[in-house]
């Protein structure tokens, strides 16, 4: 019996080989040079418009690979990888794009001439290994106590951002806000939860300079009797509920049959009684706030009132979790459980504010608050979400300074070093490996060339002093003044990069390049149905059945 052949139907499109490599390589590219010219103090904007129809101008990576909407499965790979970035440093979500696409571009190359790409890969992997080698030569450890240092560090993170231009206000706030919700776990190790601890509140108009990071919470909440409640109390306890403050309501299979009037008045009383005990519970402990995340009656409002006790209702569970870590409070689920050692103390001021149309409660002047918000005032919104933005890179860079405090020079100048280093060493490697190796030498050069691109200065002659400069291995500190664009020592301008950001980034470049050039075949398949209902609908004699992408025939 004769082997059987593998036929595809008509629904099956497949490319393979080499051709699968060239369109990856060329996809990854396209979205390479698309945020190119966004890298640097020197960036220039991308409009973009989003599926509501509102516009967003920025010059982040990640905001802008985050609009894009592209069909080729590479190039959606591609914006994943600074998905990665941002959730895992939150910053060099542009610098990984621009190197994972060169690192391709150099090895189409070794494609034409017929290289398997397990080898490209296999020099790629330990010229990834040597790189990090050469990164933790030139790394310098930093004082993270020393506000200064931080400070100069956090600040030339971001000055390729919008707000670079606004001194070191963002800076300011990012370390203030990472160091209130930094927990020492001792043995150097600090856990920094910005996503849970610190949130930022947009508030149109003012100055952005009135923005501030407050030992607190604030929430866009108002007390349910404004009349009757105080919005103004000094070292208030503070009782977090996650209950209900009402009537619980009958299930639709509740079935209550009223004969009198007698027996309606007794329902009601079952009612405030239920409420009234309620009330009583929670004023033995005599709170002065009540929050709570779920409702709460106006009969418990009118009897909360009488004890002087100012309530919210309805607020978010991230917001009340940040009130407990601010206040030192424990969230109760219900009132019979409820201890003394529940009630929140460590706050030293609660105050409700009306800022433009809307009010917000305050819960400030906290002790020892491992939870804080971000206070952001500006001109517009379209300025705040930028600012925002920037802020969260920011936050990210004084955490990963907080994580592992050691630096390495910016401006391109740790790629060189990199570089050279990797070019020394490829005279060392054997076999075919070396041409591939030599090659992801040359593909960290993108990032000082974009940078001096950038600049509008000559590149070439630009370049070729950078490589001098850097070819004896002596001058790791040389790299390119984004500003102006000439080559300038690191140290003496103060621009760093995180250590972190800049392992990861090389990381996750190369092992992405690895991954795409590892594909040798792209199949995509649809039902045979879906292609007949495209097409004039036809009488048909057979029954219509889903027919499998592919089917197994015999000669």
């Amino acid at each position: 019996m004769q082997a059987p052949v593998l036929v595809l139907n008509d629904a099956v499109k497949r490319e393979s080989g080499k051709n699968v490599h060239h369109a990856n390589i060329q996809a990854s590219r396209a979205v390479s040079d698309i945020i190119r010219t966004t890298l640097g103090p020197r960036a220039m904007l991308k409009m973009l418009l989003d599926a509501g129809g509102g516009i967003v101008v920025t010059n982040d990576g990640n905001a802008i690979l985050r609009e894009l909407d592209l069909a080729h499965p590479a190039a959606k790979s591609m914006i994943e990888l600074s998905r990665t970035q941002d959730e895992e440093v939150g910053d060099g979500t542009t610098s990984v794009i621009v190197l994972a696409g060169e690192m391709l571009y150099v090895a189409e190359t070794f494609i034409d001439k017929a290289y398997h790409p397990t080898v490209i890969c296999r020099a790629y992997n330990k010229a990834l290994e040597d790189a990090i080698v050469a990164l933790d030569k030139i790394a310098v450890p930093i004082n993270v106590n020393d506000r200064q240092s931080m400070l100069k560090m956090v600040k030339s993170c971001i000055g390729t951002k919008f707000t670079g231009q606004f001194g070191t206000l963002i800076a300011d706030l990012a370390i203030d806000a990472t160091t209130l919700v930094s927990v020492d776990l001792g043995n150097g190790l600090h856990e920094v939860d910005i996503k849970k601890y610190v949130k930022v509140e947009k508030i149109p108009g003012g100055q952005l300079e009135d923005s501030q990071v407050l030992r607190g919470v604030m929430f866009n909440k108002d007390v349910i009797a404004p009349g009757k409640m105080r919005r103004r109390i000094v070292n208030p306890r503070i009782m977090l509920l996650d209950c209900p403050l009402e009537y619980k309501k009958g299930e639709n299979m509740t079935n209550a049959e009223l004969m009198n009037e007698e027996d309606w008045h007794t329902l009601l009383k079952m009612e405030e009684d239920y409420i009234l005990k309620l009330c009583t519970q929670i004023a033995s402990f005599k709170p002065d706030v009540v929050i709570t995340e779920k409702g709460l009656s106006d009969l418990a409002c009118h009897y909360l009132s009488k004890h002087n006790i100012s309530a919210i209702r309805r607020l978010r569970k991230t917001d009340n979790n940040r009130i407990a870590k601010v206040c030192g409070a424990v969230i109760v689920n219900r009132p019979d459980e409820l201890q003394d050692s529940d009630i929140g103390t460590g706050a030293g001021l609660f105050e409700v504010k009306k800022i433009g149309d809307e009010f917000f409660t305050f819960i400030t002047e906290c002790k020892d608050p491992k939870a804080c918000t971000v206070l952001l005032r500006g001109a517009s919104k379209d300025l705040l979400n930028e600012v925002e933005r920037n802020l969260q890179d920011a936050m990210c860079v004084a955490r990963n300074m907080i994580k592992n405090p050691k630096l390495v020079p910016g401006g391109g100048a740790s790629e060189m070093s990199v570089s050279a280093y990797l070019k020394q060493k490829s005279s060392f490697v054997e076999g075919v490996d070396k041409w591939p190796y030599e090659a992801v030498a040359h593909a960290f050069e993108v990032i000082p060339r974009t940078l001096a691109q950038n600049c509008g200065v000559n590149v070439i002659r630009t370049m070729t002093a950078l490589q001098a400069k850097h070819a004896n291995g002596e001058n790791a500190w040389y790299g390119i003044d984004g500003n102006t664009g000439v080559i300038s020592d690191m140290k003496e301008l103060g621009i760093w990069d995180a250590y972190n950001v800049k392992v990861q980034t090389f990381k996750t470049a190369i092992e992405a390049a690895c991954m795409l050039l590892r594909i040798d075949d792209i199949v995509s398949g649809i039902k045979k149905k879906q292609v007949q209902s495209a097409t004039p609908s036809k009488p048909q004699v057979e029954d219509e059945k889903d027919v499998d992408s592919e089917q197994m025939i015999p000669e």
